[in-house]
């Protein structure tokens, strides 16, 4: 018997990455049924037909609701009896929401406020929401706007009635749709050489399975409002393309220097010098719980908090840091990679 026993979960953006994890994680669980509601019925189909190859058996947990959560309307017709949410939609790319900003204000935080208005009035136990490190500090649209999503589910959770809301924040998750190993491997492939932003810039690195690790460990032990962080190591995104050169036997020393991108940081910031103040170290995670003050604004000009915790950021340059041998050990642990280098030694 589990938490998810018979129970009813949605994944919105469940397409993605994530929602692929997800059901390799819980499909052949006790699970009632997932799910997955995006707007892209080519994704939905490729993986309806993926999981009745891979998962036959338990395949038909699985339902597809296509929709968008910009519209309200289209998120309350498939919210009908479900009991939990992982809410992963998102636009996540930091270029593409630099040139189209009112797309992630639409997306991220309309998005989410839909999401949550939905769940809120159909009674939903729980929803958790995934946000990024780039939402701490966020000096681009892609973190400002989710910097806004995590305003926005805290906020809804001072009136959420019987459904919790909170927050996961998390760096960058290797090989996740759109990242840049990938990239890479294609690069090393086709002959040309690697190509990178910025060799002495850090970057938090994570697995899939970390990442829903994290959304679990909100789920069983976050309390309303709060924002889960995981903490994880980094490395110099010239360690990791090291990493990736040694493991698909690219040459090094063509890795080429392209510069920065637009809106990109040399350093990520998954917990705050502010939320230090009141943050909670759980061991392997930092928990970030909701300002309970009263909308009667008097008390924040007369009362503050005297105590401060001995907390200080965490940031992808104080972690720690890993080196060559250990980004690429940490790399060849994914199944992808796996994948990838069973389909090298074939050809």
């Amino acid at each position: 018997m589990s938490l998810f026993e018979n129970k009813t979960l949605m994944i919105t953006g469940g397409t993605g990455s994530f929602g692929n994890a997800v059901l390799n994680r819980f499909l052949r669980t006790d699970i009632g049924e997932i799910r997955i509601f995006s707007r892209d019925e080519k994704k939905q189909d490729d993986m309806r037909h993926e999981f009745q190859v891979k998962m036959p058996e338990v395949a038909d947990k699985i339902k597809f609701y296509i929709g968008d959560v910009r519209d309200l309307q289209s998120v309350r017709n498939a919210m009908h009896g479900v009991d939990y949410i992982f809410h992963a939609a998102a636009l996540k790319q930091v270029p593409s929401c630099e040139f189209f900003p009112m797309e992630a204000v639409r997306t991220n935080i309309i998005g989410t406020d839909n999401v949550l208005t939905a769940a809120i009035d159909e009674g939903v136990e729980c929803v958790i929401c995934l946000s990024t490190d780039k939402a701490a500090y966020p000096v681009n649209a892609m973190g400002t706007s989710k910097a806004m999503e995590e305003k926005v589910a805290v906020a809804r959770s001072r009136h959420s009635g019987k459904t919790k809301i909170c927050c996961t924040r998390y760096g960058n998750v290797m090989c996740s749709r759109g990242s840049v190993i990938p990239l890479w491997i294609d690069q090393i492939r086709s002959g040309n050489p690697i190509t990178l932003t910025e060799p002495t810039m850090t970057r938090f690195i994570m697995s899939l399975d970390e990442a829903v690790d994290l959304v679990l460990f909100a789920f069983e032990h976050g309390e309303n409002g709060d924002i889960l962080v995981q903490k994880a190591p980094a490395c110099t995104i010239q360690t990791q393309a090291e990493a990736v050169c040694e493991l698909f036997n690219g040459k090094k020393e063509d890795i080429k220097i392209i510069g920065i991108r637009h809106g990109e940081k040399m350093y990520e910031t998954l917990l705050t010098n502010e939320e230090c103040e009141h943050a909670v170290d759980m061991g392997n995670f930092y928990r970030v719980p909701a300002d309970k003050r009263s909308l009667n604004y008097d008390k924040f000009f007369n009362k503050g908090e005297v105590e401060r915790n001995t907390l200080t950021e965490f940031n992808s340059n104080n972690t720690e840091l890993l080196n060559v041998e250990q980004t690429k050990a940490k790399i060849a642990s994914l199944k992808y990679i796996q994948d990838e280098l069973a389909k090298g030694a074939k050809e």
